[in-house]
């Protein structure tokens, strides 16, 4: 494996989501469009809308997409611990900075920012990241990770 191609995300209501992951998170939309979904089984109506955001450049940069299905969307998003992917997490650059604009959005805040050991992300034991976990417009777990620079002395 080279890493993630994408992450998917089902939502609710694109209208709120989209503005969220683009103008909240910093994310860049590449495609915005409505799809049929051919091939799946017992679905009467296969058409959702796709929208793919990047955070980074270039060709084969990781994607998010957010999708909402025809009709009603069901289900509700798994919390921490819970079976399955229940959150995912960005690497950023000024956390501190990016925290505060998703704390402006009224989203919920399930962790401010908080200095944790290096050694769980693959650091040292002296390394230290500074985290924070919030939830989008439907309540899906994202979580902010900056790797902070190493204390000298």
């Amino acid at each position: 494996m080279r890493g993630i191609s994408h992450i998917a995300i089902g939502v609710r209501d694109m209208e709120k989501s989209l503005p969220f992951y683009r103008d909240v998170l910093g994310l860049r939309v590449v495609r915005d469009e409505v799809e049929r979904m051919g091939g799946m089984r017992g679905v009467t109506d296969n058409r959702r809308r796709a929208a793919r955001l990047v955070w980074d450049n270039g060709l084969w940069a990781t994607y998010v997409v957010l999708s909402q299905s025809a009709g009603t969307a069901s289900g509700t998003p798994s919390k921490l611990d819970q079976i399955g992917i229940h959150h995912f997490a960005f690497w950023v650059d000024q956390l501190r900075d990016r925290f505060e604009r998703v704390k402006g959005s009224g989203a919920r805040i399930v962790l401010p920012p908080t200095e944790v050991s290096g050694d769980t992300y693959g650091g040292g034991e002296v390394d230290k990241v500074l985290t924070c976990i919030f939830e989008d417009p439907d309540g899906t777990l994202l979580q902010f990770d900056q790797q902070l620079p190493a204390k000298s002395g």
